[in-house]
């Protein structure tokens, strides 16, 4: 989908690992490259056969068949699946896929258990893949207007197209990139998933000038350098180098017309969705998921159900023990509603939880604290009560020996029947003046934004005139003003609606007027 028309649980610890049942092609490609789940390797963590697939299902994945959706992740054989343009269908889509293990502010769902440690801040998961033994998996979505191929095409200069990718596009992917090398320079192999809405400086070599009309000249295209400057490599391309005779072209995919946007006959056939692998992960083989009979599908459904095609690529990877950390099952609950803790420890019996009231607009402000210990287990579950707490922002910590924090995690406790809300800091401005806006009850998924229309228009069929994302906060704000997305400032005399909307699509949980007087 083009940007200019949207802006864009952990469950038990414990589980019975994965068993399949029927074929599995990932497997097989596995065990005949050596790769052999549940194999010791001199007294340390097995290594996993894993197959890991990028998914951009548009429009929330219903304008065609949402089964299809289904169908093919089941074809590629995946067992983690960075998807991108969910619009809030994560949790039906793991149902429907009767996977255990979701989590909606990454956009991920997973055979295997997911745990959002704190302070990942939507910037990556951990996937649990043996007790205790992780791997960490960021995906992303960047932004797709300006769109660098399209702006070859039509005759940009290689300076332009450059300044282009770095001023829109470098931005959005610099803290899950940073945040994921770090992990993988740490021990931990790390996964990148995502739609970049930018092509691979491999894919744009001198020899490959002129292989689609709109490839004019070599380019170096800058996201995919950035991903490699950070240690990843491209699955996809490390597996079938020859550009010429392997594009591997994932956007866009051949399926039906749909209402909303449909690509038209002059469009920039691109790769741009990747799947990126850092430290101990072997990429074993790397297939393209999408249409019958299109160029390079190795797997397919019919009818395809998106504009994009997915890649799964099968990695032989060696998790690394999880570090110390403290994670929440769910960051929004109700007061009264158990609050499941997964947590990795040093296991000494001076360990334990503690939940503390804190008072968000003072820092280090503790103003009740909740505890229980772990009895030294190095990694585990446990639920906390919040019957008889107040409503309000807590942080659940790790403690260590002599009470020496490890580890932390926000939640917020709401009242029962709470809602989404939000409000402005007044209901009636002058054009040109900013607007502060607060929401509260969000979900808290990395891609919730705000946005702000005519009163007269709807949010389904028209662009916002602007717009920023919530940056996965359940409490929160911004400013709307010149720096906001969208294009509509200032705003001119009028009526307008300001509102909360959910996972990069349309649904509007929360609204509020707002008037603009001369």
């Amino acid at each position: 989908m083009r940007r200019s028309e949207t802006p864009r649980s952990r469950s038990a610890h414990r589980r019975r690992w994965r068993s399949r049942t029927g074929f599995s092609w990932a497997l097989a490609v596995a065990v005949l490259s050596g790769c052999v789940s549940g194999e010791k390797v001199a007294g340390e963590a097995s290594e996993v056969d894993l197959s890991i697939m990028t998914f951009n299902i548009e429009y929330g994945g219903d304008r065609v068949d949402f089964g299809q959706v289904v169908k093919a992740i089941e074809v590629a054989g995946a067992d983690v699946v960075g998807v991108q343009e969910a619009w809030g269908h994560i949790p039906r889509l793991a149902g429907e896929l009767g996977w255990e293990y979701a989590d909606s502010r990454m956009q991920v769902v997973s055979r295997y258990p997911l745990i959002d440690p704190g302070g990942a801040d939507g910037k990556y998961l951990f996937v649990e893949l043996l007790p205790g033994r992780v791997v960490a998996l960021g995906n992303v979505h960047l932004p797709s207007e300006p769109y660098g191929p399209s702006e070859v095409r039509d005759g940009a200069s290689p300076d332009k197209v450059l300044e282009l990718e770095r001023r829109v596009r470098v931005p959005a992917i610099a803290e899950p990139l940073a945040a994921l090398s770090i992990l993988a320079a740490s021990g931990i192999p790390s996964f990148l998933t995502g739609d970049l809405n930018s092509p691979s400086a491999e894919d744009w070599s001198a020899t490959a000038v002129g292989l689609r009309p709109h490839v004019r000249y070599e380019l170096d295209w800058p996201v995919s350098r950035a991903v490699e400057k950070a240690g990843f490599r491209d699955s996809y391309r490390a597996l079938h180098p020859d550009v010429l005779a392997e594009p591997g072209l994932t956007w866009p995919a051949g399926r039906r017309r749909v209402v909303g946007w449909n690509p038209g006959p002059d469009e920039t056939q691109e790769r741009i969705d990747f799947v990126f692998a850092a430290g101990d992960a072997t990429a074993v083989a790397s297939r393209i998921v999408g249409e019958a009979g299109a160029p390079e599908v190795a797997l397919s459904v019919e009818p395809w159900p998106t504009d994009h095609r997915g890649v799964v690529s099968t990695f032989c990877v060696r998790p690394a023990k999880a570090p110390v950390f403290v994670a929440v099952e769910k960051r929004a609950v109700t007061v009264g509603e158990a609050l499941q803790v997964a947590f990795g420890a040093p296991g000494s019996e001076g360990v334990y939880i503690a939940m503390r009231e804190v008072d968000p607009e003072i820092a280090g402000s503790v103003v009740a604290e909740r505890s229980s210990r772990v009895d030294g287990r190095e990694h585990g579950t446990l639920l906390m009560r919040t019957d008889a707490l107040p409503a309000g922002a807590y942080e659940v910590v790790l403690m260590g020996v002599g009470k020496r924090e490890l580890a932390r995690a926000d939640v917020w406790l709401f009242l029962p029947g709470a809602s989404p809300e939000v409000r402005l800091d007044r209901k009636q401005t002058l054009p040109g003046e900013a607007l502060e806006v607060e929401w509260s009850r969000a979900p808290g998924n990395r891609w919730d934004w705000v946005g702000v229309y005519a009163a007269d228009t709807d949010p389904q069929g028209d662009a916002p005139l602007l717009w920023r994302y919530t940056g996965a906060t359940i409490v929160g704000s911004t400013i709307l003003d010149g720096t906001a997305e969208g294009g509509g400032w200032p705003l001119p005399a009028g009526e307008y609606s300001v509102s909360l909307f959910v996972d990069d699509g349309y649904e509007q949980i929360a609204s509020t007027p707002l008037t603009v007087s001369d």
